[in-house]
């Protein structure tokens, strides 16, 4: 891809056209070769000129230059004024050879890379979008690595906020009407602690939203969930607090035992059940960013942005930013109370992963949805941690919706992994017609094979765009897929080991 940015690079500079920024990419259509580029459009636009003949001349004038006969079959201007690039086979397979030898240029040997993802809720369902989250992240940290990167995973997670009060009080409800304790839901595997937990959530933000006294119930909960999460902090990380939360208890203290004791059971068994999946999907994080901690670093960034002038005071002593003034829009950072929003978070958020790992480039990776919203974020960074601020980068993917709509924990009509995961399973499981294999080797295979096709069916579109995922076409054992992929490499690997055998035992004239 630099051959190709050096080659119309200097054909520019040859044609004493104006150097422009423009982009080398790889075709969505094969017919369209394997690199193509946009340069004469973007020119064109700012000369006036048809874009076409710019391309033409662009071309000819590499053609001019040093010999490309070794590395192109041909280069050819398509549509409006692409420029096509077609490799010559024996430069593809030269590339194959040195990945497979493991003897090529790793651009990011030596670099620190961090990438954070998945980013689950506790005390609700580990559902298809998170599964998508972690298949995008996993993928790419992957990349990274295999680009020489040594690579930092890490999982953000809402330890707190109103969705964490809604299920606290519904969990406490659920518990008092069914005569049940926490020690009765100790008892019961993770799976169905977690679904316990989950129609608490449900239970809650439905009331929170018919009945006013309820709804100031749960925002009294919430702040005692503040106070709760903070004790957890001092206990695992011996956090010392950077915040009173225990001012908010006023008028509460009786009933605060309670609430913390099933705030920190539900919060330990979630965390344990997002763990089983992690393990099933061969995710290993290498740090856990619950938004209490980061919540409190991110305040200590906050005060620093307002002693920069970066910040400043709104009503009521909120603390914003002004995005206006770059073309975006104002955020709060933190809210009248004193208290961390999202936006301290994310902050905080990167000054924690840095003070675990000193990265030299991080990547964050969630849906499109708060895509505009991060912008904001990463301008106030840049500008309170300039360094940080560079290093720092998003990625916003689509949202995954069911063929009637969006999912929605509230509503119930979410797909669960664990479901998910099984049924690919067994669909796989019902194709294995080997009678020598054990069932325990069948049951290793189908999981292999079932997996294989819920990430290709989720990781084949553009990481931008939407999807919709239809399980009966997604999960898919034929045509383009992944089990077809699979099957190609099985084969490809049964040739590399006859061919490993004919050489040391050569055929009989």
């Amino acid at each position: 891809m630099k051959q190709i940015e050096d080659l119309i690079n200097k054909a520019l500079k040859d044609l004493e056209l104006t150097q422009v920024d423009f982009s080398v990419e790889h075709p969505k259509e094969e017919s369209h070769g394997d690199y193509s580029s946009n340069v004469a459009m973007i020119l064109a636009k700012q000369m006036g000129k048809n874009p076409r003949e710019l391309a033409t001349k662009i071309v000819e004038q590499i053609y001019k230059g040093p010999s490309l006969a070794k590395t192109f079959e041909k280069i050819e201007v398509a549509g409006p004024g692409f420029i096509n690039f077609y490799l010559k086979p024996a430069v593809l397979r030269e590339k194959v050879e040195q990945i497979v030898m493991d003897k090529w240029e790793k651009p990011l040997k030596g670099k620190k890379y961090s990438v954070e993802y998945t980013d689950p809720n506790p005390f609700k369902e580990f559902h298809l979008g998170h599964l998508y989250s972690n298949l995008i992240g996993e993928s790419i940290a992957k990349i990274f690595e295999a680009n020489g990167a040594t690579v930092w995973r890490g999982d953000f997670y809402g330890d707190v906020g109103m969705h964490i009060a809604k299920s606290v009080w519904g969990m406490r409800q659920k518990m008092e009407k069914e005569q049940v304790s926490l020690s009765d839901l100790a008892k019961l595997s993770i799976k169905e602690r977690q679904n316990y937990m989950g129609q608490g959530y449900a239970l809650g933000v439905n009331k929170f939203e018919e009945d006013e006294k309820i709804k100031e119930e749960i925002k009294d909960i919430n702040y005692m969930v503040y106070v709760a999460s903070q004790e957890v902090l001092v206990k695992n990380r011996g956090w010392k607090p950077l915040v009173d939360y225990r001012q908010y208890l006023q008028g509460h203290e009786a009933d605060y035992p309670k609430i913390r004791e099933i705030y920190q059971a539900g919060l330990a068994w979630s965390l344990e059940y997002f763990e089983t999946y992690y393990k099933r999907l061969g995710t290993k994080f290498d740090g856990y960013y619950p938004e209490s901690w980061v919540g409190e670093v991110g305040l200590g960034v906050v005060e620093d942005g307002l002693q920069k002038g970066v910040l400043e005071l709104g009503e009521e002593g909120a603390v914003i930013y002004r995005g206006e003034q770059d073309g975006l829009h104002t955020r709060v950072f933190r809210n009248k109370m004193g208290l961390p929003t999202y936006e301290a978070k994310d902050l905080g958020l990167v000054k924690a992963k840095y003070s675990e790992f000193p990265f030299d480039y991080s990547l964050n990776i969630f849906g499109k949805e708060i895509d505009e919203y991060y912008k904001v974020v990463k301008k106030a960074l840049e500008q309170i941690e300039p360094e940080l601020g560079k290093k720092q980068e998003h990625l916003a993917h689509g949202m995954v919706n069911l063929p009637t709509g969006k999912m929605s924990s509230r509503k119930g009509n979410v797909i669960t992994v664990e479901w998910l995961l099984n049924e690919a399973r067994d669909q796989a499981l019902k194709l294995i017609k080997n009678e020598q294999m054990s069932d325990e080797k069948k049951l290793e295979v189908a999981e292999q094979v079932g997996q294989g096709a819920v990430k290709y069916a989720l990781l084949k579109s553009n990481v931008g765009e939407n999807v919709t995922f239809d399980f009966g076409q997604s999960v898919s054992f034929s045509g383009a897929s992944g089990p077809y992929i699979q099957y190609t490499y099985a084969r490809a690997m049964s040739v590399l080991r006859k061919a490993d055998t004919l050489r040391e035992t050569p055929l009989k004239s």
